[in-house]
């Protein structure tokens, strides 16, 4: 720091909060720390009794919290994101569409293990809005070393550290199994709510096609979407371990790779996740039908921004994978799922 005329601080940085007194109106800090000084500051600064002030003497290799920030941002940002404006040193990030929010978690570990600047986000792979608060991003101290940006620069590399994936409108054909729909012995009553679902991330419905529990005609219905371009197919029910529920061979028939057939997740244990050319085919339980959230709500938004899932990606839901059932329901803004990601 250094001592200066107030009526010579133009253009300076101020080190410390200075807080401005009038009796009945305020008491608050007029100026903050970080605060860069202009010209008609100097009467209001002059009126406060600072004929003096401390600024940050510039030093070679030292960079200015503002600076910082601003370096932070745009190794986070990417084109789907909007900023705001610099405020203590601090820059925060929302979403400029619809879309899954999601983020290198190895990286931003490895930025905020750095010390002297931090990065906090919102949990990983979460479906969002226009307008929602993303992360956000400050220096600790008023001024930090070059070389410590310079490693942070190393460290995020040439990839936004955080991406908004907008939503595909996917086309999307729905298997319903099960004879007892199939001879119309009942109603369908969860093809209704997977199309609901499909839609609120601009799903493309091209029908439902019901062909009991018989394995080949399952097989086939897949087939006969895909044929059409599909691009994405939902199977629903036939997904237990009861020699009856055929779905699961019958979607590793249709030659697709499967990903995983089982979750980490309650409700949707039972769920299976599959890729044949690209195409996520999926087999939902019954759960899906009658339960607000499950594992389908965790991986749908994913697959709707073509984010793909892995393995190691459906394991890692164990950790914050079990639905509390909360009444009102507050999803996605509450834990589940969001432990793992």
């Amino acid at each position: 720091m250094k001592k200066i005329r107030t009526e010579d601080a133009v253009g300076h940085v101020i080190c410390h909060d200075m807080t401005q007194i009038i009796r009945g109106v305020t008491k608050d800090a007029r100026f903050r720390k970080g605060h860069i000084v202009a010209a008609e500051d100097i009467p209001v600064l002059l009126s406060m009794g600072k004929d003096y002030l401390y600024v940050w003497e510039k030093q070679e290799g030292m960079l200015h919290e503002d600076e910082g920030a601003r370096i932070l941002c745009d190794l986070c940002k990417n084109e789907h994101m909007e900023e705001s404006g610099i405020k203590e040193g601090k820059i925060e990030l929302s979403a400029a569409s619809d879309g899954l929010f999601a983020f290198d978690a190895a990286r931003l570990e490895k930025l905020n293990a750095l010390g002297e600047l931090m990065i906090a986000a919102r949990s990983n792979h979460l479906p969002v809005k226009k307008g929602d608060k993303l992360a956000g991003m400050r220096v600790i101290p008023l001024v930090i070393a070059k070389e410590k940006l310079d490693a942070a620069k190393a460290i995020a590399g040439t990839e936004p550290v955080m991406r908004i994936l907008p939503y595909k409108q996917k086309k999307c054909g729905i298997v319903t199994t099960g004879n007892e729909v199939f001879h119309g012995r009942i109603k369908d009553t969860f093809s209704p709510v997977v199309a609901e679902k499909l839609g609120e991330y601009g799903g493309q419905g091209m029908g439902v096609t019901s062909c009991g529990d018989d394995p080949k005609n399952i097989t086939a219905a897949i087939k006969a979407f895909l044929a059409d371009g599909a691009e994405l197919v939902v199977c629903t029910g036939g997904m237990s371990v009861d020699p009856d529920d055929r779905t699961p061979a019958a979607i590793r028939d249709t030659g697709a790779r499967i990903i995983s057939y089982g979750a980490p997740v309650l409700p949707g244990a039972m769920f299976l996740l599959s890729y044949l050319g690209g195409v996520p085919i999926m087999g939902l339980p019954g759960c899906v039908m009658y339960a607000k959230r499950t594992i389908f709500d965790l991986v749908l938004p994913r697959v709707m921004a073509d984010d793909p899932v892995t393995a190691q990606d459906l394991a890692k839901l164990g950790n914050g994978g079990l639905c509390l059932g909360c009444e009102p329901c507050r999803y996605p803004n509450c834990g589940f799922g969001k432990g793992g990601v």
